[in-house]
């Protein structure tokens, strides 16, 4: 009889082929994982998600407060019954709970207060609710100035700096900037240094209002009462203004925390306060100065002037108090069967300015969606080998504080155990689908959202994502404004953060379920399809017999943000030659980390690999990310650990990849290039022989 080789063939090929999709999977791993998925999508309720979100922001719930409080409460409870372990971690954290007292008006050529809340809109009846406020930036200085006023754009650093070009100083006057652009914070900084002596932030029709479409309660963008609301919040650091380096435990518990006196905290001391764009209006449209630069112009329907002259006087008045409050993350564990201490990690806040209904809540609520579905699936028999933790952030509207405090509380342990930070704030706002990371989480983003279908028309989300048919999707680079920050810039946890966007009424009073349910997603499809894919991440992190990071990426994201640094630098310093030390580490790192990738599928071929092999190879694994880290810090500031990157010092939210060469590059400096070769080497080198001494070890 005539041997049959094609069926072998067939099958050596199928196993190949399921084995090469994925790092740190054997082929019967991968085929139970591929089941897991399976089961897993099918136990997603997409009935749920809407009721969650509709519970989450029945009232607003700023942190501190009792409504804040009773969403702890409920996330508690919800993830209890899933089947998860929930703490909770209270820590004391100094912030303005509440607005205190602030007014607007014009003083000349007449007196007329000017309107600092939301109107009130039939259409929406949470427009109503007693717990809303006006408008207001938590860490304003307190003060009571009558001045002039002088138009700064978007507040930026360059932007006063062209102020001056122009020969405009706005020391001593209130300067009225337009979000955008920057970090409100920052915005706060620079026109303090500038010398103002007070700030007002508006929302300008041309970046969000009638230039963009209808406005609320008809479409979805500012009308001409809609707030930005907002912490100014701006340290050299992240988290709790009183602890750098340190969490803010209780005061009333032990161990005892210390705390820097407020007196010498970085705190703002020109009182600030945000308004809508239409009572900006009325101090805009009475300027007189010379018409600003053509970049400069908003949305209204005049010219915008430079000052506003001596006959138009501004009244500004904040009286905001910042005391100790108490803030709580909650933390629930589904722990592992195999591998309880290493954790994957998926967290999003829960405080909110308003009702929160996209910013944080839509990730709020889909996080708890998802805690149902990974219970139901460990209940039928598929717990993951790894702990997933879910973790809901207090006070990050504030300053990132709950998280940061988490981080500085368990770093060690984290850096021990944590294989990946993945961050869902405003998770589900919107249509659209984008994401940021890690180059060693990428990958996993990528090969994720090829199993996720798009709800609204029939393309995988990665088809719908990948609009331009590249190779991969865009995936950004994670910059500031949100919880992965300690993780990601202080711990150097790899991280990720993504989810759907679109328009929304970000941190006003009509960010609400109305909102949500009439223009973000009224047939609230868009939860559970972010939620498959978190959970798919979370599994495929969470059930590798090896840590499934991408490690090629490394060498490939280096070389391009190197090459990218060298073009910036050469705009200032034309004869630059380029980071020769660590262009060459880098090609090693390439060798080295195609042969251990190589190396690691071979192992994984193997029948069986021991339990204490796997926990070594997953321990050094864990150690990679952490060559990037430098006790040292940033020069911008030490608590930004990581080499690798760092939020823009200068703008808040910006990524900066390279942090210590984007510095030099902002200042238009040469003198630490050299300095900065070096380090960048030694840390490229070390990762480099991390993964070499893994080869060897294999």
């Amino acid at each position: 009889m005539k041997f049959n080789k094609l069926p072998i063939l067939l099958s050596v090929l199928m196993t190949w082929t399921t084995h090469a999709q994925y790092e740190g999977y054997s082929a019967d791993s991968w085929q139970k994982q591929r089941e897991t998925e399976t089961v897993f999508l099918a136990s997603v309720d997409s009935t749920t998600y809407k009721q969650h979100l509709k519970t989450l922001t029945a009232r607003p719930h700023v942190a501190g407060s009792k409504a804040n409080e009773a969403v702890q409460t409920y996330m508690t409870r919800i993830m209890q019954q899933a089947g998860f372990d929930v703490t909770a971690y209270p820590y004391d954290v100094y912030i303005p709970s509440h607005p205190g007292e602030s007014s607007v008006a014009l003083v000349t050529p007449f007196r007329q207060p000017l309107n600092q809340q939301e109107d009130l809109l039939s259409e929406d009846p949470y427009s109503a609710d007693p717990l809303l406020w006006k408008g207001w930036n938590a860490f304003s200085g307190s003060g009571d100035v009558t001045a002039e006023v002088v138009y700064a754009n978007y507040g930026r650093k360059e932007d006063f700096e062209q102020l001056k070009a122009l020969g405009i100083d706005p020391k001593g006057k209130i300067v009225i900037a337009r979000y955008g652009g920057n970090f409100r914070g920052f915005k706060a900084k620079f026109a303090e240094a500038y010398g103002a002596a007070g700030l007002l932030i508006y929302t300008d029709p041309k970046d969000s209002g009638f230039t963009k479409g209808l406005v609320y309660p008809e479409g979805a963008y500012y009308n001409a009462s809609t707030i930005q609301r907002g912490s100014l919040l701006t340290t050299d650091f992240t988290g709790d203004p009183l602890t750098p380096f340190e969490p803010a435990l209780p005061l009333d518990g032990k161990p005892k925390v210390k705390r820097l006196d407020p007196k010498n905290a970085q705190l703002h001391t020109i009182p600030v306060t945000p308004l809508s764009y239409g009572a900006a209006e009325q101090i805009l449209n009475k300027m007189k100065g010379a018409p600003v630069p053509p970049t400069w112009q908003g949305g209204l329907p005049f010219t915008y002037r430079l000052e506003g002259g001596a006959d138009l006087t501004v009244r500004l008045q904040v009286d905001q108090k910042i005391d100790f409050v108490r803030a709580r993350n909650i933390v629930g564990v589904l722990k592992g069967s195999e591998l309880p201490d290493e954790w994957v990690i998926l967290g999003c806040h829960y405080d909110a300015w308003g009702f929160g209904a996209t910013d944080p809540n839509s990730g709020t609520a889909m996080l708890l969606n998802l805690s149902e579905s990974l219970g139901r699936l460990a209940q039928k028999g598929f717990r993951p080998k790894r702990s997933i933790l879910i973790a809901h952030w207090d006070a990050e509207e504030h300053g990132v504080i709950g998280s940061s405090e988490w981080v500085e509380q368990l770093k060690e342990q984290l850096q021990a155990k944590a294989l990946v930070y993945m961050n869902f704030d405003g998770g589900v706002s919107g249509k659209n689908f984008g994401a940021s990371a890690a180059p060693t989480l990428k990958k996993l983003l990528v090969e994720a959202s090829k199993e996720v279908p798009y709800p609204y028309t029939e393309q995988s989300l990665f088809d719908f994502w990948n609009k331009t048919n590249a190779e991969e999707p865009p995936i950004g680079n994670l910059g500031g404004g949100s919880d992965h920050i300690a993780f990601y810039m202080h711990a150097g946890v790899p991280s990720l953060s993504g989810g759907a966007g679109g328009p929304t009424l970000y941190h006003s009073n009509y960010d609400s379920f109305r909102f949500y349910e009439r223009f973000v997603d009224s047939e609230f499809q868009m939860g559970p399809m972010v939620e498959k894919m978190a959970g798919i991440m979370a599994l495929r992190m969470a059930n590798g017999d090896l840590i499934p990071y991408n490690l090629n990426r490394y060498a490939t994201d280096l070389a391009l943000h190197f090459k990218n640094a060298k073009q910036k630098i050469k705009h200032f310093h034309p004869k630059f030659l380029g980071f020769e030390q660590a262009e060459k580490a880098i090609e090693q790192l390439h060798q080295t980390a195609t042969k251990l990738t190589t190396a690691l599928e071979q192992l994984l071929v193997q029948p069986k690999i021991s339990t204490k092999k796997r926990k070594s190879i997953n321990r050094q694994l864990l150690a990679l990310e952490k060559s990037f880290l430098t006790p040292q810090g940033m020069y911008f500031g030490r608590w930004y650990q990581s080499l690798y990157a760092s939020s823009d010092p200068f703008s808040g939210y910006a990524a900066w990849i390279l942090p210590g060469l984007e510095y030099e590059i902002a200042l238009q400096s040469t003198q630490r290039l050299e300095e900065w070769d070096q380090r960048y080497t030694a840390a490229i080198l070390d990762l480099q022989r991390k993964m070499q001494n893994l080869i060897e070890e294999l």
